[in-house]
């Protein structure tokens, strides 16, 4: 069901409209395929969002310390595997190291910290290339086309989405480990084109990478160890 159908039908089952307990806020997101945008939710309870809201909240505090949690991005959330169990369930189901070579990696965290990103902006902070990088990320699922930029030629924005935090162990962007001021601000400069009399902008994205290192301890970046590894996401088959 799309978000359009959702909002124009009429609440389903036995629910009343106008009503959405925690309970029933828990089972729509566990047989829930894809996440859920909080006006679908509304749409679909007959609420209005400070009740969808209001739910979610609690449902996060219940959920705190429990095997499952909740996944919010932006106006989206889901229910996912508390991380601690991502080893467990990582044998379970037979997943996969994901390995992100430093190339990779570097790409990735640039995104993520600078994001919505365009490719250029990426390159200049690398130094390189980065065309097929970004397209083995976006492949992945690790970023996502958020849509185009003013700039002439319209160029495609990127930035990570639901797969991303699923696969490092996040909530959301706010737990995004902080950049050094340093690195922040240079960041900032040089995608902006001022790349400064000391070049090294290559060295940027990597000094990027190396906050996404705690999350595993793997430079390579080997997804399956981090603490959300693939597969855990909770939806129903």
């Amino acid at each position: 069901m799309t978000e359009i159908e959702a909002a124009d039908g009429p609440a389903a089952g036995g629910d009343q409209p106008g009503e959405l307990t925690e309970a029933r806020l828990e089972a729509l997101l566990f047989v829930a395929e894809r996440p859920l945008a909080r006006r679908e939710i509304a749409a679909l309870a007959g609420v209005d969002r400070a009740t969808v809201d209001a739910r979610l909240g609690d449902l996060e505090v219940s959920l705190a310390g429990r095997g499952i949690r909740l996944l919010l991005s932006g106006d989206r959330v889901e229910l996912v595997t508390a991380p601690e169990a991502g080893a467990l369930i990582a044998r379970y189901v037979g997943a996969d190291a994901v390995r992100l070579s430093p190339a990779a990696l570097e790409t990735l965290a640039i995104v993520a910290y600078r994001q919505p990103v365009t490719k250029a902006v990426v390159e200049r902070i690398r130094g390189v290339d980065s065309d097929y990088t970004i397209r083995a990320l976006l492949h992945r699922r690790l970023i996502v086309e958020l849509g185009r930029s003013a700039a002439p030629g319209r160029p495609f924005l990127y930035g990570t989405g639901f797969e991303f935090l699923e696969r490092f162990g996040l909530t959301s962007l706010d737990e995004l480990p902080p950049l050094d001021p340093e690195v922040a601000t240079r960041l900032l400069e040089v995608a902006g084109g001022e790349e400064g009399a000391d070049g090294g902008a290559g060295q940027l994205g990597s000094r990027a990478a190396d906050r996404l290192e705690p999350l595993d301890g793997d430079p390579v970046g080997d997804l399956a160890s981090r603490r959300d590894p693939p597969g855990t996401a909770i939806r129903a088959g």
